[in-house]
């Protein structure tokens, strides 16, 4: 199933929440700290009380990389508690020149097996073209973010007075052949 098809279908049936598993192992419940794996216990736990109401979850790279072989392997089985039917997204925020997003984007799409994923879209379209070369997959391009120092680069004004932002929401949305691009945009914003 394509990844818009998820995502459609789940908000066809009034869910439209997702659910950020941005684990850390320091503000896990204590109870669960005697579990062998207690970052997947957790994550299970919270898969089995959202999925009802989850069209997407959410994981955030960072929190698994810094663990190494163990984080991938943390990834890969919380993968397999999240239905199949229910969209995910590789929190990592990636985009690079054009050989290694190449490399990025077959890590999350082929072997993670992702629905999609959010990208920097700062060193250019280049860098995002082969994220965006999986039509079947999702895209979500980082344009205007929550944290105070979006302010440092987001929110400058461009010589034609229009935010850098404001350019990087036209140039995706016109360049956005296969129709597989969203927008990351604050929700304080």
């Amino acid at each position: 199933m394509k990844a818009t098809e998820k995502l459609i279908l789940k908000n066809k049936e009034h869910k439209f929440v997702c659910v950020g598993l941005d684990t850390d192992l320091k503000k896990i419940p204590e109870h669960l700290l005697n579990y062998n794996n207690p970052i997947l216990e957790f994550n299970k736990r919270i898969i089995e009380a959202t999925e009802q109401y989850a069209a997407a979850y959410k994981i955030n790279f960072a929190f698994y990389e810094v663990l190494g072989k163990k984080g991938f392997e943390l990834i890969e089985e919380t993968l397999k508690l999240i239905p199949g039917d229910v969209l995910t997204i590789a929190d990592a925020k990636r985009g690079d020149i054009g050989n290694t997003s190449e490399m990025y984007a077959k890590s999350v799409y082929e072997h993670f097996g992702f629905d999609s994923v959010t990208l920097n879209p700062y060193m250019g379209m280049d860098s995002l073209q082969p994220f965006l070369n999986y039509s079947e997959k999702l895209n979500f391009v980082l344009t205007l973010t929550s944290n105070p120092g979006s302010s440092d680069f987001e929110r400058q004004v461009l010589n034609d007075g229009s935010y850098l932002y404001q350019k990087i929401i036209y140039s995706i949305s016109n360049r956005n052949a296969e129709k597989n691009c969203g927008i990351v945009f604050g929700a304080t914003n």
